[in-house]
């Protein structure tokens, strides 16, 4: 059996992650599927290191270097899509007072 990276890279993510069937998968055009790859792509960056404080990502690139990178991707994304840390807004002129 050969290696096959579009099965790898483009079909088994696609049934895993989306839960396409191969009919489905079969119907779509091409320009689709690659659309709904990097799609998949960037929610899995945004919601990599949801969850985990600055401190903890540190602890874990003492064992890991390559996670400060991925730290750094993820918050790139949340700040392209202004996923923000939640602040307390202002309910009412009062409170700003």
């Amino acid at each position: 059996m050969s290696y096959s990276p579009e099965m790898v890279n483009c079909y088994i993510p696609l049934m895993k992650e989306l839960g396409m069937s191969w009919n489905e998968i079969k119907e779509t055009p091409r320009l689709e599927l690659n659309g709904l790859l990097g799609a998949l792509h960037e929610y899995s960056v945004l919601h990599s290191f949801d969850g985990y404080s600055e401190s903890q990502v540190t602890e874990m690139a003492k064992n890991a270097p390559d996670v400060r990178q991925q730290w750094a991707d993820y918050k790139e994304k949340r700040r392209k899509y202004v996923l923000k840390d939640k602040k307390p807004t202002v309910q009412s002129f009062s409170e700003l007072m």
